[in-house]
């Protein structure tokens, strides 16, 4: 039981047995006290004043009198300032928490809870390698499912891959065009990046044909229209959707030589799936949903033939559901597979990670659903983030200014080498140790980076920032772990004591921190948000550090104080690994 838990019930107990009435946990408010003031929590009574008839003060003197004289292994001493009651923590209490749960390396996790959900992230277009944008999206898709299996659900990891249409054409008639039979292979380039700067050539091609168009006396729109590179593009994609045998083979070709590079990609920034979907297999559902929506009027058909549905008094627009050929939409094929996600594993909540840009999509898609009363409507969530720039800017795919997921994972573990060698400690390193540790600080770098901000806030990622050792930063966590690690290699006995002393501040304040570590992983599930887990993880490693450097451990001033710090630090390192764990980082045992 945590101990604000402890606090609510002991206060509830009090309150009944001063007042004879019953209470709950509604009735007041307990909050961490302010630095400036004495105490641990603070229990807030203004609530309370209308139905006791007495003032906060008065409240306050009568239960913090109860609370000391009936739980004294709780509570130590109170005060009451302005009507708050700040109430004190028995130093005994601490240590036998710490105690109970320094050596528990599942500490904080919940037990199973019986609910499932599924977790969509990635979404990658088979025609352009992953990217930076890319990289927030998994790592914040990866690290929220690894904190909801932390609460206790059953958790799905999910991709949705963009395996057809326009975009995809493009890169394969510029290969058509511009490749003289060259592979990957022939090249020696990862398939990704391969077709990507196909369609890098596509749109230079594209650029150039619609110049010379305009130039012919030609509208910029009649030349972005009529450009034969683009013509060409339309026709294959016909040809794909009627499945012409050498369009489909090149189609296929193309794409088994994206999924090779993606799957290096993914192994190396340790991202997975459960199940991995392809638009080319979804991209016919939700026809007989839209069938069904017209029988029960929630759909209208136009003159042409097209299907809509009316959201204007929703705040919205009309939408088309359905082209007037008969061919499906994105909202369409997102309908038929929410249902077929809700159908294969019956889901309670299915939480779609993508950009803000897709607001507006996201809602249309959930509102629709629950016109329509489907069963899963309601569990539609979807986890916005803002987009993530570069010092230098925003990015473009189609102009090939895009950074490539690669190249920012290459340049983060080089960053590493350098800052790690500059240090100088490493010199009883293997090779292969060294290229393990600076993967382990490159890439911890890089989520921690990305992670620790608020997914609904754009931001800029500054590599050589994020990888400062003194910084808020996945670093400064990893040293921290290791610089204990270090700690626990030299002094390994760990001894059951009784006999503390009082508890100095910063003893208690790293105490008081790991406490919360449960409490933490609830509020970052709830709120769908990793940063809590990264704020919480430096504060730990920041307080942990203060100890380090005002008290000693190997040289405590007492037995007891020495082996009171080694269980601070055991479980310190416990938590930090386990912490760091969500976020998708690795812990290295030497820095």
């Amino acid at each position: 039981m945590s101990i604000v838990k402890s606090i609510q019930q002991a206060t509830i107990r009090s309150l009944h047995s001063l007042f004879e009435n019953d209470f709950s946990e509604k009735d007041f408010q307990i909050n961490q006290t302010k630095p400036e003031f004495e105490g641990d929590y603070t229990i807030v009574l203004f609530s309370l004043v209308k139905s006791l008839k007495l003032s906060p003060d008065e409240i306050g003197n009568k239960l913090g009198t109860e609370l000391l004289s009936k739980q004294p292994e709780l509570f130590s001493s109170y005060n009451i300032i302005k009507g708050f009651l700040n109430v004190t923590i028995n130093d005994e209490y601490w240590i036998a928490f710490l105690q109970k749960n320094y050596h528990d390396i599942c500490f904080g996790k919940q037990a199973m809870n019986g609910k499932k959900v599924m977790v969509e992230y990635s979404s990658p277009n088979t025609n352009k390698p992953l990217h930076l944008g890319h990289l927030r999206n998994n790592f914040l898709g990866w690290s929220v499912a690894e904190i909801l299996k932390a609460n206790g659900y059953e958790v799905l990891k999910s991709c949705i891959v963009n395996d057809r249409g326009i975009h995809i054409c493009k890169s394969m008639i510029a290969w058509q065009l511009f490749a003289n039979g060259a592979t990957p292979q022939s090249t020696q380039t990862k398939g990704d990046h391969f077709v990507g700067d196909y369609y890098v050539k596509f749109n230079d091609a594209y650029k150039q044909q619609i110049a010379e168009l305009k130039n012919k006396g030609m509208s910029e729109a009649e030349a972005e229209k009529n450009a034969p590179i683009m013509l060409q593009t339309q026709q294959m994609l016909l040809d794909w959707e009627a499945g012409k045998p050498e369009v489909m083979e090149l189609w296929e070709k193309m794409n088994h030589w994206v999924y090779e590079g993606f799957e290096e990609t993914y192994k190396k920034i340790g991202c997975d799936f459960d199940k991995t979907y392809y638009e080319s297999n979804t991209y016919l559902l939700g026809k007989d949903i839209v069938q069904e929506g017209l029988q029960k009027n929630v759909f209208h058909k136009k003159d042409d033939g097209s299907v809509w549905i009316d959201l204007t008094p929703d705040g919205l627009d009309e939408k088309l559901v359905l082209r007037k050929d008969g061919t499906s939409v994105y909202i369409t094929q997102d309908i038929g597979l929410a249902k077929q996600k809700y159908d294969q594993y019956k889901i309670d909540q299915s939480i779609y990670v993508i950009g803000d840009e897709q607001n507006y999509h996201m809602k249309v898609l959930k509102l629709i659903a629950q016109k329509l009363g489907l069963p899963y409507a309601d569990d539609i969530y979807h986890l916005s983030y803002g987009m993530v720039e570069l010092p230098t800017g925003k990015m473009k795919s189609r102009e090939g200014t895009v950074v490539d997921a690669d190249d920012i994972v290459a340049e983060m573990i080089a960053t590493a080498k350098q800052h790690t060698e500059a240090l100088g400690k490493v010199k009883d390193f293997s090779e292969e140790d060294l290229k393990h540790l600076y993967n382990t600080i490159g890439l911890g770098a890089m989520k921690f980076y990305l992670l620790r901000v608020d997914p609904k806030k754009k931001m800029i990622f500054n590599p050589e920032e994020s990888i400062d050792f003194h910084g808020f930063t996945g670093p400064f966590v990893q040293y921290t772990y290791a610089r204990i690690k270090s700690i626990l290699r030299k002094e390994p006995t760990l001894e059951k004591n009784n006999n503390y002393s009082a508890l100095l501040p910063l003893e208690k304040e790293v105490i008081f921190n790991l406490e919360q570590f449960p409490s933490i992983i609830i509020e970052a599930a709830k709120e769908l948000n990793p940063s809590c887990i990264a704020n919480y993880l430096f504060n730990v490693a920041k307080t942990f550090n203060s100890l380090y450097a005002e008290l000693s451990i190997s040289n405590a001033e007492s037995h007891e104080k020495k082996q009171l710090r080694l269980y601070i630090a055991v479980m310190t390192s416990n938590v930090l690994q386990s912490g760091m764990q969500l976020l998708g980082i690795q812990m290295p045992e030497r820095m």
